[in-house]
Formats: C-alpha cells, structure tokens, sequence
C-alpha cells in the first residue's frame, strides 16, 4: 500500500511537472502544438487533454468532483482553445493537491467499485491502486509529451523526482 506522504508528494509533482510542460509549450505556435507527431494522441495539445480528461474522472471518482463530458475517444478534442486547457489544467492540479491534503488512511485502505467505459465491465480495485494508477499515467502521458515537446525545440523542465521543491509537510 502507498503512504498519505506518497500521494500528497506525487499530487505536488504532477503540478510542478505540469506548469513545466505548459510552460514550454507556451513557446509553441498553435500549429506545432496540434502537429500529429506520431504519439498514441498524435499532438501535444491533443495528450494534454487526454491527460485533464483522464485526471477529471478519476478525481470525479475519488472526490465526487464533476465528471468530464465524453469518452477516452473524445478526450483529445476536449478543450480546443489553448487558454482554457492550461486554466483548466491549473484548476484540476490546484484540486488534486487540496484532496491529497485531505486524504485520509481510511479512505486510501478502502475499495472502490465504477463502471469502467475502456473495460466495458464493472470493476472493484484497492483505492491506493487506483491513486497509484492516477499518478502513473499522468507520468506516462507527460513522458510522451515531454518527448514531443523536446524533438520540438521546446526546453521542458527535468522530471526528476528528487528535484521537486515543493514537499508537503511531514504526517
């Protein structure tokens, strides 16, 4: 099982590494960032809506924030204006740092029963599998961009752990 420490450190390293690619990315025309680069969601923009999608239902999940409109197949084209995905990113990372802080070792022991849409079945997991499961594919996405954003001439942040500055407090 993960610690309360754990998820609230990895909560603070999605938004670290989140402003870094935005930030980068920002240096990118519109046209660069909607260029298919060959990546499972083809462009930059299209993985970072993926990525706020995918965040937004498991935080619907977990903290009964409102679920996203549309499936994984939609997730690409969620928020076409580039402003509004990074206020919406900012909005989203600002929520999963407050409901890691709030988190309980309760609620993390418990289980957890949905529907799974990309399964097509209902599904029961361990909450700290699925909490694990949020932050590895927010780093798997965000490796992905990284990648595209780099052979772009972009200049993201390093992604190391170790660097991140802003630790939560201690239990």
């Amino acid at each position: 099982m993960i610690s309360l420490q754990f998820v609230r450190t990895m909560a603070r390293y999605n938004r670290w590494q989140n402003r870094s690619l935005y930030t980068a990315a920002d240096m990118l025309s519109p046209e660069e960032r909607r260029k298919d680069r060959g990546a499972f969601f083809a462009s930059i923009e299209g993985t970072l809506n993926h990525l706020l999608w995918g965040d937004g239902v498991w935080m619907h999940r977990f903290a009964g924030t409102p679920k996203p409109v549309g499936g994984i197949a939609d997730s690409t084209k969620r928020l076409p204006e580039w402003d509004m995905l990074k206020r919406e990113r900012v909005a989203v990372d600002e929520a999963i740092v407050i409901w890691s802080d709030g988190l309980s070792e309760e609620w993390l022991a418990g289980d957890m029963s949905w529907y799974s849409g990309a399964a097509g079945r209902e599904v029961s997991k361990p909450n700290w599998f699925l909490v694990s499961h949020l932050f590895n594919h927010q780093t798997h996405h965000r490796g992905q961009v990284h990648a595209m954003l780099t052979a772009a001439g972009a200049k993201p942040d390093d992604t190391d752990l170790f660097l991140l500055k802003d630790m939560p407090p201690a239990d």
